[in-house]
């Protein structure tokens, strides 16, 4: 079992109970999925693939295509090509994922005070931008600065409002800036 999983099954449901107020222990906001998205745009098919490479040993999963809807010549762009791949993890995977995030990757970011509190959506999910992959102890020693891109991590919990979802976040580990 995941090691932040028997923490959030031991320690953090009771400590959550205790902070948000409620008696039913179903209540208790939860992590449900968390989705990993690389928008790389148009890029060469070997920097394509290197990217690809990085997000599925970040987050131990295949990849799954992000392709084109519409055609848009300003941009170059055709319907149909690859402009980005996404991961959606779950169970025991997602909370590894979590725990590496938060323990390895956020404190090698340079000049770190904290994640923002801007990433709410209003219905308990929340939204984290990094800039680079190379924090990640996963890839080795920066991959070369053509194939540098960002990615977006996504949390959806069970949380009703913001206020449940950061606190579950808060209890899981994730630093917020100005706290």
């Amino acid at each position: 079992m995941a090691r932040l999983k028997d923490k959030y099954r031991k320690e953090l449901v009771p400590a959550l109970r205790m902070a948000l107020g409620l008696e039913n222990p179903m209540l208790v906001p939860r992590l449900t999925k968390v989705v990993v998205n690389m928008g790389f745009g148009i890029v060469e098919k070997d920097a394509q693939k290197s990217l690809l490479q990085d997000l599925g040993a970040i987050t131990g999963q295949q990849p799954m295509l992000c392709k084109a809807r519409k055609s848009i010549s300003n941009f170059k762009l055709r319907e149909g090509m690859v402009i980005g791949a996404k991961v959606t993890m779950r169970g025991n995977r997602m909370y590894e994922f979590v725990d590496r995030l938060i323990n390895m990757a956020l404190p090698r970011i340079r000049d770190f005070r904290g994640v923002s509190n801007g990433g709410f959506d209003g219905r308990g999910n929340y939204t984290l931008g990094l800039k680079e992959q190379t924090i990640f102890p996963e890839i080795a020693g920066g991959t070369g600065g053509a194939t540098e891109k960002g990615m977006d991590i996504t949390f959806v919990t069970t949380a009703r409002n913001d206020k449940e979802a950061r606190e579950l976040l808060i209890q899981l580990g994730l630093p917020f800036a100005g706290r």
